[in-house]
């Protein structure tokens, strides 16, 4: 088990959560139930997976919740793409997304790579 407030890939989701929510405050209003969702959705799920991964015992439950992490390191980096190519975000702001969607899933690989190394 650990502490996700500790993990170095926790505060990176975070940090790419507050990005997406503020990318997301100048969507069109008719979006707020579309891409303005699912793109915040994204990004917690990110957040939340990872703590939920932290706080479980087993290696196998932990990976789990970075694989779905991961996932959504995907799903919004997609949603970026289609926001951008909507008007809905400018080149900048798709780009800092999805290098920061990069920068996570990088790391969470990493972090899933570290614990079944010490598992062995």
């Amino acid at each position: 088990m650990h502490d996700f407030r500790r993990l170095d890939v926790w505060h990176r989701t975070v940090d790419l959560a507050v990005t997406v929510y503020r990318c997301t405050a100048r969507f069109p209003g008719a979006e707020r139930f579309g891409l303005t969702s699912q793109m915040r959705r994204a990004a917690v799920s990110m957040m939340s997976n990872t703590a939920e991964g932290a706080g479980r015992h087993s290696t196998k439950d932990i990976l789990h919740f970075l694989s779905m992490a991961r996932g959504s390191a995907s799903e919004l980096e997609a949603q970026a793409i289609l926001s951008h190519r909507l008007g809905f975000l400018d080149v900048d702001s798709m780009n800092q997304i999805s290098i920061q969607a990069d920068e996570v899933r990088a790391m969470l690989v990493g972090f899933g790579r570290n614990l079944r190394a010490s598992k062995e």
